[in-house]
């Protein structure tokens, strides 16, 4: 019996803080991606977002009992998902990467799906994000995420992009 020559690994890569400014068009208040490590262009990835007490959503949801709305756990993986997209354009050859600003890429939330909150996030937590790419729909792409603080899962489920923007 022969062995199989193994596929070549790919190479992960790491983003800082100020990494994710530039590869997204997100802002404070709406930035929800501290670091994403293990990063597969156009595969997989990894996020952290560090919930502090200081989030603006914590004034109202709720005064007395401060609970991270699941939309914006949602919205953090997400994020991760536009890293993971992202560092696929800028990750290329310097010769398609030379091509703009890589976050006007970055498309949008079309769907939620299947998503399910198993713990509540609160200040002082770390989430530990994931995000797979699954398969391309023409404009579309299909993707598994999911949230854990520790070893606990927090959310998880399927979300379904835009590859780009349109007007």
């Amino acid at each position: 019996m022969t062995a199989r020559p193994e596929a070549p690994a790919k190479k992960k890569f790491s983003y800082s803080s100020d990494d994710i400014k530039r590869m997204l068009p997100h802002r404070w208040p709406m930035l929800m991606i501290d670091r994403a490590h293990d990063v597969v262009p156009g595969v997989s990835g990894l996020g952290v977002k560090a919930v502090s007490v200081n989030e603006p959503f914590f004034a109202g949801h709720y005064p007395d009992h401060s609970i991270m709305p699941g939309v914006m756990i949602v919205e953090a993986m997400a994020q991760l998902v536009a890293v993971v997209y992202v560092a696929e354009i800028i990750e290329a050859p310097e010769s398609e990467a030379a091509a703009g600003d890589p976050s006007e890429s970055v498309g949008y939330l079309g769907s939620i799906s299947s998503m399910k909150f198993s713990r509540l996030v609160v200040p002082g937590d770390q989430l530990t994000l994931e995000a797979k790419l699954g398969q391309r729909l023409g404009a579309l792409r299909q993707v598994s995420v999911r949230a854990k603080v520790g070893s606990e899962l927090a959310a998880s489920g399927s979300l379904i992009v835009t590859t780009g923007r349109k007007a």
